[in-house]
């Protein structure tokens, strides 16, 4: 895998529901690289600090092998790297490979895997429709969030190194896969419960489902 963007935005106003908010799914490719800090990507825009950004999204990774599928759904929006609100876009990045838990070398940063993203309507302000949301769930490739381990810059053309594998098997996909299934497979769900870098309020929303 390879870092093919570092992508960092300023804040964006927009009207939602008759309310003005700010966003900062709005990311451009910066020449500069990325610093990764603890709890976010330094001089990055954060506006919802209660659902993006701290220890387990400190930093959004999403695949560069997917634009084409979306350029294919979407000719007419202006496409830049960043488009999902990821900062590092990721030649190579496969959810169904990658196994929560996993910790990676990254330019001078340590990051583990932590959990997939779950699209929110900023996406569909950023994309000009909320139809998104639907689209972006059944295409089942939302990139994965990273702690950091340790912090450190990252540039475009950086590798991600395997360090350490989970002993866990569950993957990004199979986690993402698990949020939206009315069902629970008991023996997903138990991969899911018991794997030590899934979030424990991950793990608290999905005890009832455990038979």
């Amino acid at each position: 895998m390879k870092v093919i963007s570092t992508n960092i935005g300023d804040p964006v106003t927009f009207e939602w529901n008759g309310t003005t908010e700010q966003t900062g799914i709005f990311k451009y490719p910066t020449p500069k690289g990325l610093f990764l800090r603890h709890n976010d990507v330094k001089d990055d825009t954060i506006i919802d600090r209660v659902h993006h950004g701290g220890t387990n999204k400190a930093c959004y990774l999403f695949s560069a092998d997917y634009y084409s599928y979306w350029k294919g759904l979407y000719p007419d929006l202006k496409w830049n790297w960043g488009m999902f609100g990821e900062n590092l876009t990721i030649e190579g990045l496969d959810e169904f490979e990658i196994r929560v838990g996993d910790i990676y070398k990254i330019g001078g940063a340590l990051v583990q895997v932590s959990q997939p993203r779950e699209p929110c309507y900023k996406l569909g302000i950023r994309f000009g429709t909320q139809n998104i949301l639907k689209e972006f769930i059944d295409h089942n490739h939302p990139g994965t969030y990273v702690k950091i381990l340790e912090e450190g810059t990252v540039n475009t053309g950086d590798t991600l190194v395997l360090t350490e594998r989970s002993s866990n098997s569950l993957t990004v996909q199979q986690f993402y896969e698990l949020m939206f299934l009315k069902e629970k497979p008991q023996e997903l769900l138990t991969l899911f419960m018991t794997n030590e870098s899934v979030p424990q309020y991950k793990k608290d929303r999905f005890k009832k489902y455990l038979s």
